[in-house]
């Protein structure tokens, strides 16, 4: 929190100012108004010489002339000029001002003064202008002054200014306080002029930024230069008068410049060209004319005209430039402003125009003009400095909050990368995603800050997973509808996660929409065609491509062909076909070679080391978090992983290495829990956990749930896990005869040989199948699924598992029924039905429907789901509520038709398949069904075939 700045009160300043300003008024006023005190006359008249002057001409004759005066005289020609002294004369000195002329002053024939500067100027022809002071007596009364004036200038030829005489001091007093004012004003601006260009400076080097105000600070300088150069107390002030009346003219030539620089500045550059054009000009012109003065051709005042008018055109652009732009409204300029410009620019136009109707010029006018334009400036930059403070302050919340969300992002990231890792077919998922979408870009020529926001929105595509349950993520085994419908919600939750980032616009709409399909039909909005970004209809393409290209839990990764055959199949429904034509020529051109190992993306968007460190404090947290999870997925009794981390173990395995996967279930343990209790039971579960903890290293174990257990030995034959497992039944069997609480326990298993190419739920099933046969057919034993295909006898794979599944399923149990059971519940009413059927007659069938894939055509998850889910409801929409129904496997379900006509069996299933062509419009799957009559006798289990 911070103080606030401690301020005065008004109740005091107030007074204050006030009575400040009263003084101010107060001392204007007597010194207007009050007594004049001074001890001498200071009034001009009283010093003037009273007396005539007589013009003596080349010829000969005489001519009175009056002083002051001008007369035509040619350039060069030298003028004399004569007077006799009063015979009462006592002053001290006679003055006079020349004007740019060369001065000799005698008296009664005696040369007592005389002025030029032939021998000390740099260049030009003639001497400045200057006060000329000779000296005189009351001893020279009634004896004749001569003066002579030569110039070699027209306009200055002939000139005759005002001559005065009496005491030096009084003279110089007098001329000050005719004069003295224009001085102190010229001093003024360029005081001000240093000022308003090192202030300009020294906000520049704060702000990084020109001010306009130097520009107007040359013009200062400059003008007060001309000024002093005019002022008629030069000499007084600077001991060589030539070089500042040669600088008087080239600040005339080169002033247009800072003129052009501020207009230029101020109209941010709309008529620059003009601007340009005008000060090229204008140093051509002092270029031009420092030569001519230079080598004595024509002096700075012979030139002026020129420089004049194009200082005149200048300013006239200036003005015009300037009201074009407020009348059109392009820039935001003061109208006070605008007043003060143009009162120095007809202020400078007077005072250059005065040079060709009066002699004596004291810049009196440019003065008051610039003083009006200093301030109409000042409080322009004033406001400029408030605007730009505020507009830093606005860049300064700006950046924090991309400093802020930039942190979020990398939160974000990390948070991805997080959930990733947690499963090994997604590891890396993002960053392939965002290689291979960088590709595609690079193909559309994009920039390379477009392609760096591209591959950042692609490595948070995913993001929205956070808030899928682990057990959906991570599960080895197909999801039900239910459970892909919850997957889908993750394009909603990324989209709700990255809505408030800014910095990268795109990553919201590509969390959101990169499962949008361009025939509409994607999700969660149903975008159609370009309404889905070129973002999320890039990032589209890859996270397909890497999703086929990619082993997963439940299939291996497709073959190119089928990836590429998969692609032009899909584009123009699934995908954009302009970009899908663009992917398959890299991918037919074998261009998506990328890294797989994840790097982090660039660091353009400015990650400081702070955020960097709290990136890797993030990181650190949730990796804590996963281990703390991971110990939480291991079975404290038997110190084997549990069914989300086993399945998920055993499913990468399997992947990776052939083998035996074995289900294996341990008999009679409800019975010894009953009976001797759970610490009994528990004791018999330990004991199979350590034994088959111990069995082999390569083994990957876990305990399912209960009595089940499960474990994947890698690279195994049949004989080698067939000698495995009853080793390991030996072992059991030896060590629960010591123990007489658990003598009853037997070990029952299940068998299925696997290949790489196998999916974990398909031989998960098999497993369980061949569980299920060897502990209907005795117990304690074990069994091969490959096996039991051999031992039924049927005319197709269906109907040996429509067998099958009839001998297996009886149970005992009783009737729970429901419409949605699993395979363990189906079989418990199975039996019920059975019984029911037996001991009423009641005919009762069970149907298995098995949907088969089409030719040439491929088995996609989504597809299969999407077409699993239509016949689920097409079932539901035509069976009776004494049916039952179950999904038995990825691609089969289980119906129970209670004491229907069989007749009537094939009108049922031909309702059912109806209704599910119109559901279901793709067509590539084809249904099918098999069906028999549940007795209690196997004899009756003859199948029928649809």
């Amino acid at each position: 929190m911070t103080k606030d700045k401690y301020v005065i009160s008004k109740t005091k300043r107030y007074p204050y100012y006030i009575l400040m300003f009263a003084i101010l008024i107060w001392f204007v006023a007597m010194e207007i108004f009050g007594t004049n005190e001074r001890m001498i006359d200071m009034s001009a008249d009283s010093l003037i010489y009273s007396g005539s002057f007589t013009w003596q001409k080349p010829d000969g004759s005489a001519e009175s002339v009056d002083v002051p005066g001008h007369y035509s005289i040619p350039a060069g020609e030298t003028m004399i000029l004569t007077t006799t002294l009063p015979d009462d004369y006592n002053a001290h000195v006679i003055a006079f001002r020349s004007s740019l002329q060369d001065v000799k002053c005698y008296i009664d024939g005696e040369l007592r003064t005389e002025y030029s500067t032939k021998d000390t100027r740099l260049s030009g022809k003639n001497s400045a202008s200057r006060y000329i002071f000779c000296d005189t007596s009351s001893a020279d009364a009634g004896k004749e002054l001569r003066i002579e004036l030569t110039t070699y200038t027209h306009k200055y030829s002939g000139v005759i200014n005002p001559v005065y005489c009496g005491d030096r001091a009084k003279i110089w007093v007098s001329l000050f306080d005719q004069n003295g004012s224009e001085t102190i004003i010229a001093f003024f601006i360029l005081f001000s002029g240093i000022i308003s260009v090192l202030f300009s400076i020294a906000l520049g080097l704060v702000y990084k930024t020109k001010f306009d105000i130097e520009y107007l600070g040359w013009c200062m300088i400059m003008g007060a230069t001309w000024m002093l150069g005019e002022s008629k107390l030069k000499q007084l002030l600077f001991p060589n008068s030539s070089i500042l009346s040669a600088l008087c003219f080239v600040m005339i030539m080169l002033v247009p410049i800072p003129i052009l620089f501020y207009a230029d500045s101020v109209q941010q550059g709309r008529y620059h060209k003009l601007h340009q054009t005008l000060g090229y000009i204008a140093v051509i012109n002092f270029t031009v004319c420092t030569i001519l003065h230079v080598t004595g051709i024509a002096d700075y005042i012979e030139t002026l005209p020129i420089s004049q008018i194009i200082l005149g055109v200048t300013f006239v652009s200036t003005l015009i430039t300037f009201y074009k732009c407020m009348k059109q409204g392009t820039i935001r300029f003061d109208r006070l402003t605008l007043i003060g410009l143009s009162a120095v620019m007809i202020s400078a136009i007077v005072e250059g125009l005065s040079v060709y109707f009066v002699v004596s010029i004291s810049g009196m006018f440019m003065g008051i003009g610039m003083i009006i334009l200093l301030f109409m400036s000042i409080l322009r930059t004033i406001r400029n400095v408030h605007n730009m403070e505020v507009q830093r302050q606005q860049r300064a919340l700006e950046k924090r909050r991309q400093q802020t969300e930039r942190l979020s992002l990398q939160m974000m990231q990390t948070l991805a990368l997080t959930v990733e890792a947690k499963d090994e077919y997604t590891r890396g998922h993002s960053h392939r995603v965002a290689e291979y979408a960088a590709l595609i870009a690079k193909e559309l020529h994009w920039s390379p800050e477009e392609i760096l926001k591209l591959k950042y929105a692609a490595h948070l595509h995913d993001i929205g997973k956070v808030g899928i349950p682990d057990t959906i993520l991570n599960k080895p085994t197909r999801l039900t509808p239910e459970e892909y419908a919850v997957t889908k919600e993750h394009t909603v939750i990324g989209g709700e996660i990255l809505k408030n980032i800014t910095l990268l616009k795109q990553s919201a709409d590509v969390a959101r929409h990169h499962h949008e399909r361009y025939d509409g039909k994607g999700y969660p909005d149903g975008l159609k065609g370009t309404d889905i970004s070129l973002y999320a209809r890039i990032i589209a393409i890859a996270d397909g491509y890497d999703v086929m290209n990619t082993n997963h839990s439940c299939r291996n990764s497709l073959p190119e062909a089928s990836i590429i055959r998969e692609f032009r199949e899909n584009s123009g429904t699934q995908f954009d076909p302009e970009l899908t034509e663009i992917f398959l020529m890299l991918l037919e051109e074998h261009r998506l070679d990328i890294n797989s190992d994840y790097l982090h993306p660039e660091n353009d968007l400015g990650f400081t080391a702070i955020e960097n460190d709290i990136n890797r404090f993030i990181s650190n947290v949730m990796t804590t978090m996963k281990t703390h999870e991971d110990s939480e997925t291991y079975d404290f009794l038997t110190g084997l992983p549990m069914r989300s981390r086993g399945e998920k173990l055993v499913s990468q395995f399997m992947q990776k290495y052939d083998g035996c996967l074995v289900f294996i279930d341990m008999d009679n343990l409800k019975q010894i829990n009953d009976t001797h209790g759970h610490k009994a039971g528990d004791r018999s579960l330990k004991l199979l956990g350590k034994l088959l903890s111990d069995m082999t290293p390569d083994a990957v174990v876990c305990r399912l749930g209960g009595d089940e257990f499960l474990f994947f030995m890698p690279n195994a034959t049949e004989a080698t896990i067939t000698a495995q497992v009853h080793t390991l039944f030996d072992k059991f069997n030896a060590a629960k005869a010591k123990d007489i609480e658990i003598r009853s326990a037997s070990l029952s298993a299940g068998l299925c040989m696997t290949t790489t190419k196998d999916a974990y739920e398909d031989c998960y099933t098999k497993a369980d199948k061949a569980l299920y046969y060897v502990k209907q057919n005795g117990k304690g034993n074990l069994y091969f699924y490959h096996q039991l295909e051999q031992k039924l006898i049927s005319d197709s794979a269906i109907n040996k598992d429509l067998t099958l599944i009839a001998r297996s399923l009886r149970s005992s149990g009783d009737y729970s029924g429901a419409l949605d059971l699993d395979y363990r519940q189906f079989a418990k009413l199975y039996e019920y039905i059975n019984r029911l059927g037996s001991r009423h007659q009641y005919p009762c069938y069970l149907v298995m429907v098995t949907m088969k894939t089409a030719p040439e055509q491929m088995t996609y998850i989504e597809n299969i789901e999407e077409a699993m889910e239509c016949m689920k409801h097409s079932i539901h929409q035509s069976i009776r509520s004494v049916d039952i129904c179950t999904r038995y496997s990825s691609m089969q379900y289980l119906i129970i038709l209670f004491k229907p006509d069989e007749n009537y069996i094939p009108k049922i299933m031909n309702r059912i398949f109806a209704e599910y062509y119109k559901l279901y419009k793709k067509h590539n799957f084809i249904p099918g069904y098999e069906y028999l009559r549940i007795m209690d006798k196997p004899a009756a289990e003859e199948t029928r075939q649809r």
